[in-house]
């Protein structure tokens, strides 16, 4: 049974209400103890399940109440003669009735707000990563190019767009995205500098094959973007997802660099091509993946705003990925 632990420090004159409404949520214990003179505290043990419920009702009392604080830990272990003695059967119609499972919106925005800033973290691994790819590319090495995709953090900032568009936070949005171009601007600058002096790397198959785009990348990119968000939404490790994202979008955006270092147009035109269509591709699957799993904000302006930017942002989205396939399409016509 996954819990989590809900400690809320509630000023005394609003303790009486607030206390009669948490009791009427479900939960496994609940504890009440005199924090100080001004405030009471109040532990409630939930499951993992019931804690975006309890969340946003504190949300809206928060915004009303001064002094009013709240807490969220994950839980190891609790041991109860309730949970020793718990019926299997309880945890079949648990697993039967189980929808897509997800941390809180809460917990998830938290790490959304992080991925969307640029820091000294980001910069250097991407920039690490960069130079490792493009070594790999000069030298032919797919092992190099793995190790690279390993370090890049390129998941962290398209999953920040994609869930930003589904709660219409637009000023996330933005900021996630100015982080996502900042990431490509560095792979592409250390690729250029590395095409311009180095002859060497332009006719090896780690290039080329970044440089092709067909209809087929196009499901790479949605496994990618539905594997990480998956991943986001049970806050499972990064690490092995975030090299599915950073294939589709590192190699070709390093192929991109060397070939506008090497003033060959037409194969970087191939490699933006593909980086756009792997980008769209995962924000299409990620943002669909988000708005199944049932993200919603809870004040009235905020759920106003979501509804219009959900339906637009994935249409959009779609949109462009049919027009990019018809590029791809009148592309190997014309060739």
């Amino acid at each position: 049974m996954n819990l989590q632990l809900i400690e809320v420090y509630i000023p005394d004159h609003h303790f009486d209400s607030i206390n009669e409404k948490l009791q009427e949520f479900e939960h496994q214990s609940y504890w009440t103890s005199s924090e100080s003179e001004e405030r009471m505290l109040v532990r409630i043990l939930v499951k993992t399940s019931e804690v975006e419920e309890i969340l946003n009702y504190l949300e809206g009392v928060s915004n009303v109440v001064e002094g009013f604080e709240t807490l969220l830990f994950p839980v190891q272990t609790y041991l109860s003669k309730k949970t020793l003695h718990e019926d299997s059967k309880e945890e079949d119609k648990e697993s039967e009735e189980a929808r897509l499972k997800r941390a809180s919106r809460h917990e998830l925005l938290n790490a959304v707000e992080k991925n969307s800033l640029i820091s000294w973290n980001y910069s250097l691994l991407i920039l690490l990563s960069a130079i490792v790819a493009t070594v790999g590319f000069l030298k032919d090495s797919e092992a190099v190019v793995i190790g690279a995709m390993v370090i890049a953090p390129m998941i962290g900032p398209v999953i920040a767009i994609a869930f930003s568009s589904i709660l219409g936070d637009y000023k996330m949005l933005g900021k996630s995205i100015v982080t996502s171009l900042y990431g490509i601007a560095i792979v592409l600058i250390i690729s250029i500098l590395f095409g311009y002096f180095f002859d060497m790397g332009t006719d090896t198959d780690q290039y080329l094959d970044r440089t092709k785009v067909t209809v087929v990348d196009i499901f790479l990119g949605i496994a990618s973007g539905a594997a990480g968000a998956l991943a986001f939404l049970n806050r499972l490790s990064g690490n092995l997802v975030g090299v599915m994202v950073a294939v589709a979008l590192l190699p070709p955006s390093v192929a991109m660099g060397m070939s506008i270092g090497n003033a060959d147009f037409g194969l970087a035109y191939g490699a933006l091509l593909l980086v756009t269509v792997n980008v769209m591709s995962i924000l299409l699957a990620a943002a669909s993946i988000f708005s199944i799993s049932g993200i919603r904000p809870v004040r009235w302006e905020e759920v106003k705003r979501a509804n219009v930017s959900r339906p637009l942002s994935i249409t959009f989205i779609a949109v462009i990925i049919l027009i990019l396939v018809a590029v791809i399409l009148l592309g190997k016509d014309w060739s």
